[in-house]
């Protein structure tokens, strides 16, 4: 009964990842065509395929397609994310904003928003560090945990509580940095860690894009050793994996697809817990399938957030992070509540 259940699962898989893109496609045409004005989706796809429509290709070019585009980037590849760490420890809690992915990452952009912009809140540097400066504070992060967990590292357990530990350091350590840097960056910010993705322009998309790129490929590649990753350490062992060594790598990877997801957006929390979950019902555990439709889950996650802020609070921008915070912590408490209830 159980064989036959995983292989309808298995064979479904392709259909239900079919149907969670057309659904992510359709909220980014929505995302793109809402707005001060609404632009018809027929417009709004022709804009696309490269017609030029007096009064609407710039709107939609420079000002509503950017921020859809960032979202997805970013929103993906918290999900992914996600879903490589609650596979490697084998936990569903698991997920960057647990582990001080994320803290790392927002204390290590808060430092060099404070101390290299001027008055006037322009960066005196290249903004292509900004990720270079979140990549190394989640990295920097996740061996601060390894370091305190020590030979207790191979726990995964041991990880999340090490992990939750450091990351509420690190959270009381951005509001400090907040509260004593300049006054004219605390605004820029506390944005950035609302996670918004508004004010994106074309430029650290491509930053976000190359960087994205090949992370993606070692993704792919290393997916061939997650199912083993399942197993405790000595089946993993006999199957020829190191697992304490190999759940360090993916700790690493996941780091910098996280800190790259946040270096413009910001420290959106939850999506890389909901997501992979939800990408494991509804197309079960493949590892590949269960990648690609945690990446669309988590697209569609963050350019529905970002739509509904704009529909819900419109004039006035409020961060898209704030949507999956509000429906991320009552989840986070359901699963722990339920993990308590199996043990």
């Amino acid at each position: 009964m159980t064989s036959s259940a995983g292989s309808s699962a298995v064979s479904r898989a392709p259909l239900t990842l079919a149907g969670i893109i057309l659904l992510f496609m359709a909220l980014a045409l929505t995302g793109i065509a809402f707005g001060s004005t609404w632009i018809p989706l027929a417009q709004v796809w022709d804009v696309l395929l490269g017609a030029d429509i007096r009064g609407k290709t710039v709107i939609i070019l420079q000002f509503r397609l950017p921020r859809v585009v960032i979202a997805a980037l970013a929103g993906g590849g918290f999900a992914v994310a996600g879903y490589l760490l609650q596979r490697v420890t084998r936990n569903d809690l698991a997920s960057p904003g647990i582990l001080g992915v994320v803290d790392g990452a927002a204390l290590a952009v808060v430092c060099f928003l404070a101390a290299l912009s001027n008055e006037s809140n322009a960066l005196v540097t290249s903004v292509a560090y900004q990720p270079v400066a979140a990549v190394a504070g989640s990295i920097a992060a996740i061996f601060v945990v390894f370091a305190f967990a020590g030979r207790q590292a191979a726990s995964a357990i041991r990880l999340l509580l090490f992990g939750t530990a450091v990351a509420a350091v690190l959270k009381s350590l951005t509001v400090i940095a907040m509260l004593v840097g300049p006054v004219y960056q605390a605004g820029q910010a506390a944005r950035w860690i609302a996670g918004a993705v508004n004010e994106i322009n074309w430029n650290e998309i491509r930053i976000t894009a190359i960087g994205m790129l090949p992370l993606g490929l070692i993704v792919l590649i290393v997916a061939r050793r997650l199912p083993p990753a399942d197993l405790d350490e000595i089946s993993a062992r006999s199957v020829g994996l190191d697992l304490p060594r190999f759940r360090i790598q993916i700790f690493v990877l996941a780091a910098a697809i996280t800190a790259l997801s946040a270096a413009f957006v910001g420290g959106v929390g939850f999506i890389g817990l909901m997501a992979p979950h939800l990408a494991r019902r509804l197309i079960g555990r493949t590892v590949h399938f269960g990648l690609v439709g945690s990446f669309f889950i988590g697209a569609a996650m963050l350019v529905g957030a970002d739509l509904l802020v704009r529909v819900l609070f419109s004039p006035t921008e409020v961060p898209a992070g704030t949507v999956p915070a509000v429906i991320g912590a009552p989840y986070f408490l359901y699963l722990l509540m339920r993990n308590q209830d199996h043990d």
